[in-house]
């Protein structure tokens, strides 16, 4: 692995900083839990949504590397880190399983547009009595001639009440444990019912929700991959997402130090900027070892990602560290502005309440905990 950057991908990463700065720098921290369409619409202009993929498809192919570099170069700039991690949710958990277990079909019909735009997809596989432990879900897909009848109930839907297309995870009654599990593409209509938005308290820009399955008819040209893949298709993107969705947060937590690096030059204590103090000092130089550690720690699990190798275990690690220590960068963050810090003005503590949520998201720490160790024999 190299850790030096091509010329293209410098170029992309100035192209980005630029558009960043130009187009989403103004949007403020608080979003009210909805989805800023003209922030969606303008970066998939840019195209954001088709980095990694192939132009074929509308994509770039920029490669996995790059696509990180320019997620982290956006998370600089962006204040609204909820359409961030909307775009980073609709690119690993539901464009990426088209683009590699769909039909030629499927990725005209969806995969296209998605890049595009056009579309907004939501990838639904949590339940109420389902999170951590995925595989227990009880959503059934039962078969009826050349349709799929789904019921039952998703929760915490990233993008749910903006979606045109669901990837949804059901169980087949007539197949045991995860041999029946199976992913269909399901476009919004009357069997599927969006509930209201689940207020969070960070995040606001991506809004959730919960789905309710009555009876929903699904063709079967829109099962993705075969009968009882779910499981592989699910693991499978989840290692892809657990790798990249925290490159915007190396974004955030390198402003977060830009910006604490300014304030303890220019606030005074007796007449002397707190930049002085060693304690202070000290407790940036961690916020910049964190930052240097996720960073290496994505871009080597990209790089797996990239050289088509396993990467469960390296994935997992890469998330677990990004996702703590922008928590504790955030709380240092609030500590050396003080007050400041703590109120909403200046959008530091809106950092921590973003950050939160990742170690929940794509796995919660806990359970990445277990797959690493899993890797380890343990």
């Amino acid at each position: 692995m190299r850790f030096d950057w091509t010329d293209e991908q410098l170029a992309l990463k100035k192209a980005v900083l630029d558009f960043a700065r130009s187009e989403l720098s103004r949007r403020g921290h608080e979003q009210d839990h909805k989805l800023w369409r003209e922030g969606w619409n303008k970066c998939a202009k840019f195209g954001i949504l088709g980095l990694f993929f192939p132009q074929i498809y509308g994509g770039h192919e920029a490669g996995g590397l790059a696509t990180a570099l320019a997620m982290e170069t956006l998370g600089t700039v962006c204040c609204d880190t909820g359409l961030l991690f909307a775009l980073s949710a609709q690119m690993w958990s539901v464009q990426m399983p088209i683009w590699r277990f769909g039909t030629d079909a499927q990725k005209r019909r969806y995969l296209v547009p998605l890049i595009a735009g056009d579309l907004i997809g939501a990838h639904a596989m949590s339940e109420p009595e389902s999170g951590s432990d995925a595989f227990s879900l009880r959503s059934t897909a039962q078969r009826a001639g050349d349709f799929y009848v789904l019921n039952g109930s998703k929760t915490f839907v990233t993008s749910a009440p903006e979606a045109d297309l669901f990837l949804i995870f059901a169980r087949l009654p007539d197949r045991p444990g995860l041999f029946g599990l199976t992913a269909f593409l399901v476009e919004r209509s009357s069997g599927v019912r969006v509930g209201t938005p689940i207020h969070k308290m960070g995040l606001q820009g991506a809004p959730m929700a919960e789905l309710y399955l009555d009876n929903c008819r699904v063709p079967k040209e829109n099962r993705l991959g075969g009968e009882g893949q779910g499981a592989r298709i699910f693991n499978d993107s989840m290692e892809w997402e657990r790798t990249y969705i925290l490159a915007w947060q190396i974004g955030v937590m390198e402003r977060q130090i830009a910006e604490t690096v300014s304030y303890a030059k220019e606030r005074k204590v007796n007449g002397k900027p707190i930049s002085g103090f060693q304690v202070v000092a000290h407790r940036i130089a961690d916020m910049e070892i964190r930052l240097e550690a996720a960073r290496l720690l994505l871009y080597r699990a990209a790089w797996l990602k990239t050289e088509g190798k396993a990467a469960a275990k390296e994935s997992a690690i890469a998330k677990v560290y990004a996702a703590e220590a922008a928590v504790a960068s955030a709380l240092d963050a609030i500590q050396l502005h003080g007050g400041y810090g703590y109120s909403s003005d200046l959008g530091i503590e809106c950092t921590l309440r973003d950050a939160v949520g990742g170690r929940i998201y794509s796995g919660t720490s806990e359970v990445l905990r277990n797959i690493i160790s899993h890797e380890l024999g343990l």
